[in-house]
């Protein structure tokens, strides 16, 4: 079992029943001024209407986007895919908005984004798995810690939804796994410590 993370330039976290609840508790414990870029996918279906960067931003203290196409990832912001796209990270380390077919009935998709976070910044990313009710992530979080990346996942007892955790689990690729309490506390300390 890996006990640190190495230098960090990017997380990636991804959730879907549950997920509003997991990610206010862990944005609320990261400080101004951290160092990483969080990249954030939620299921949602693709007509909602895209709330959540505006509610994620009354919990955090660090700016939470809703990003355009290309748009440059910059350290110590939250990005968070809008609903009805595939949110992708490009070898120039901007943000490519697809309109892909979806992947385990999500678009956006959890593992899209941590397979392309994962080819681009390989053992400088994290990957975190957090409450949902499906598979999506686990191929992603095997890939994340294929590349040397370190992985997290949300104890199962502690998600509303526990199959997305699960599945991660079993991949085997999971360095750590946390309450969900733990992990922003994880994060600040690990990564901006």
């Amino acid at each position: 079992m890996i006990n640190r993370i190495g230098p960090v330039k990017a997380i990636v976290m991804g959730a879907s029943w549950g997920g509003l609840n997991a990610y206010t508790t862990i944005l609320s414990a990261l400080p101004v001024g951290f160092p990483a870029a969080i990249l954030l996918v939620q299921h949602q279906h693709a007509s909602a209407e895209n709330r959540l960067p505006w509610l994620l931003a009354r919990y955090c203290q660090l700016p939470v986007i809703a990003p355009e196409d290309k748009e440059e990832i910059q350290p110590g912001c939250v990005y968070v895919a809008p609903p009805g796209y595939h949110m992708l990270v490009e070898e120039d380390e901007t943000l490519a908005l697809s309109a892909g077919r979806p992947v385990h009935f999500s678009r956006p998709s959890v593992d899209e984004l941590f397979l392309s976070a994962g080819a681009v910044y390989g053992k400088q990313l994290a990957g975190v798995i957090l409450t949902g009710a499906n598979e999506d992530g686990a191929k992603g979080i095997d890939y994340i810690h294929r590349r040397g990346g370190f992985t997290i996942a949300q104890s199962p007892v502690s998600a509303e939804a526990p199959a997305m955790p699960e599945a991660a689990i079993k991949t085997g690729a999971v360095s750590r796994v946390l309450d969900l309490e733990a992990i922003g506390t994880f994060l600040a300390e690990q990564v901006a410590g």
